[in-house]
């Protein structure tokens, strides 16, 4: 058996039931757990093979639980390259949530806003990425079973999802921006040339995590939804200097709109 067969045969015995969609939350974000209920824990140090989360602000826990009318699995923190995982590992959470039978994958990261439009606090609903970490997950032998050898990412970000989770953002009054994510492999934030630089080649965001995730997930045939939140102007942007505690702080203020707004979108989004 491969690691992520036997992670997910592990969590079958774990959990009470397997719903079709699960969510990873980004950096600050981890508050939203605290919205299920009749919630099952389980840590990743007790997942066989999942490599475990370092970064502040990531709680690096598998939750079970209800959330309203929905059950979903919630990933409160995620592997990023610049902890030295590799892409395999980085991508192993949804490698499992695959071989699990999920059929949605809702990804939440922070992210620097490069589009001047954008404010701290603005809910970014992802519509393409530019990868620039250097690598690409499928890289190596391919498992047909699993997916394509050349996947295409021409609607990487579901177009049906992304339609849905506009006009829930409407009904609900939430301001909701649309763009294109440019992913780095971090940990040092981006100088202000690579900032002019991004936004020159059409990226709105910048983060360190998230494409490699959806790339698989769209290998294995799953339907992605990607939601940003701008915790943090990019380098150059504002005369300050950038610091995590501040993209934090920003993840924590926007929960009660995030937890709102995912609400009511979850039910629309059975794959």
């Amino acid at each position: 058996m491969k690691p992520y067969d036997i992670a997910a045969s592990y969590l079958i015995q774990r959990l009470p039931r397997i719903p079709s969609t699960a969510i990873v939350l980004g950096s600050g974000l981890g508050v939203f757990a605290n919205s299920l209920e009749d919630t099952v824990t389980v840590p990743y140090a007790e997942i066989p093979n999942w490599p475990h989360s370092t970064a502040v602000g990531h709680a690096g826990t598998l939750l079970y639980g209800r959330f309203g009318s929905f059950d979903l699995i919630l990933l409160s923190g995620r592997a990023h390259f610049y902890e030295g995982y590799n892409a395999q590992q980085v991508t192993f959470a949804v490698r499992v949530m695959g071989k699990l039978g999920i059929r949605s994958m809702v990804f939440t990261n922070a992210a620097g806003g490069i589009n001047l439009a954008y404010e701290q606090g603005t809910l970014v609903l992802i519509s393409d990425h530019i990868n620039l970490q250097g690598t690409n997950p499928l890289i190596g032998l391919n498992d047909d079973a699993e997916g394509a050898r050349f996947p295409d990412m021409s609607d990487a970000y579901c177009e049906q999802y992304r339609f849905a989770a506009k006009q829930v953002a409407a009904e609900q009054h939430i301001t909701l921006a649309e763009g294109v994510y440019a992913a780095l492999s971090g940990p040092s934030y981006e100088t202000p040339a690579e900032i002019r630089y991004l936004r020159t080649i059409g990226a709105d965001l910048v983060g360190m995590s998230t494409v490699p995730e959806v790339i698989v997930a769209n290998h294995m045939g799953m339907k992605v939804l990607a939601i940003s939140c701008v915790t943090n102007m990019a380098a150059g942007i504002l005369p300050q200097k950038i610091n995590h505690e501040e993209v934090l702080e920003t993840g924590t203020r926007v929960r009660e709109t995030l937890v709102r707004y995912l609400e009511a979108l979850l039910p629309r989004l059975e794959a």
